[in-house]
């Protein structure tokens, strides 16, 4: 059986844009990179069930940066069809995400500090109904130093946004109107340098894991739905303690039987893969070399038994067999061309 991914890619170099990767879940092996649609550093895609992509998309005229999406139709697999450019004065955003109760996207943008909301047209097109801006006061490290920096903003499993900043150590939950205007519910203080990047959620717990960019750690958040308030539980470090090097952990994954949680390691070039236990505390039981440079992103096959992992700066995939009874990795296939992989999603 085949199943495919699209790749959001940098375009500094030799990327052109959007890739479709195939895996051949029968021989565990990556068969197939080709370049799907063009975009400038289109370097996170959502998809909406009505097969559109939303994808940043970053655009040079006369000397000046604009930045937003680019929207494809996706009706025909192998004729990608732009329906429209949204693009502001300013750099792209790091993350975009669709919610289709509410026929909404999002974007959090880590440069402008702006986190904003599209209503999706019958035909896909977007129009912006609000936006807010970060302001809180920064952490102490280098890479906070020059303001807020909102690095995801998606759905809680009840249907609030839920803002990670990197720059400001905290996580900002909203309340979502039909409409797409959003309302304060309340926030959470991470430790100074955590660097919040990317959460996500485990209802059944009622905890979220919190990936720390700057802290290379993982929070486990308990998150009380009713009050609408996050709390921190746990911290657990997911790099050796002697790394002096540079590292930027990046994405992360629940599998869907909630036992176990995995983080990318940039510069470590590892993913570490952790035992959540039932109370939501986490155990590092594996960290495993991912064959490349900078892996950013990740993400499993259908059955969650095939993990692929694209790499930024040398220009790889990988593809690793999951273990479901104990959660760890083994090395499938490595050195499989994919150029300057930023995030991967399901087709």
């Amino acid at each position: 059986m085949t199943e495919e991914f699209y790749i959001g890619t940098y375009t500094k170099r030799i990327s052109r844009g959007i890739y479709r990767v195939s895996v051949d879940t029968d021989a565990a092996k990556l068969t197939k990179c080709e370049w799907l649609a063009s975009a400038g550093s289109p370097t996170y895609i959502a998809k909406s069930k009505a097969q559109r992509l939303y994808v940043v998309n970053k655009k040079e005229t006369d000397g000046q940066t604009h930045g937003g999406l680019i929207i494809y139709d996706m009706t025909d697999t192998s004729k990608p069809r732009a329906i429209q450019q949204v693009l502001d004065l300013g750099s792209s955003p790091a993350y975009v995400s669709v919610d289709e109760g509410r026929q909404l996207v999002y974007t959090a943008n880590y440069h402008t500090a702006a986190v904003t909301v599209y209503k999706i047209a019958d035909d896909g097109s977007l129009t912006q109904v609000d936006q807010v801006i970060d302001q809180d006061p920064v952490g102490p490290a280098p890479e906070q130093a020059d303001g807020p920096h909102p690095h995801y903003a998606d759905l809680t499993p009840d249907g609030r946004l839920v803002v990670c900043d990197l720059g400001t150590d905290k996580v900002y939950l909203y309340d979502v109107s039909d409409a797409g205007q959003l309302t304060p519910v309340s926030h959470v203080d991470l430790p100074a340098g955590y660097g919040p990047r990317h959460i996500t959620f485990d209802a059944t717990k009622g905890v979220a894991y919190l990936v720390g960019e700057l802290s290379s750690n993982v929070a486990t958040l308990t998150y009380d739905a009713d009050a609408g308030k996050f709390a921190v539980k746990q911290i657990t470090h997911v790099i050796p303690d002697d790394w002096t090097a540079h590292n930027g952990s990046a994405a992360i994954r629940l599998s869907a039987d909630g036992r176990f949680v995995y983080v990318s390691n940039r510069g470590n070039n590892s993913i570490t893969v952790l035992s959540a236990a039932d109370d939501g505390t986490l155990t590092v039981i594996q960290r495993i070399a991912t064959e490349g440079d900078f892996p950013r992103d990740f993400n499993w096959t259908a059955d969650e038994s095939l993990v692929l992992v694209v790499h930024q700066n040398s220009d790889n995939a990988s593809l690793f067999k999951r273990d479901a009874a104990t959660g760890k990795l083994t090395l499938a296939q490595k050195d499989f061309m994919v150029p300057e992989g930023v995030s991967v999603l399901p087709a």
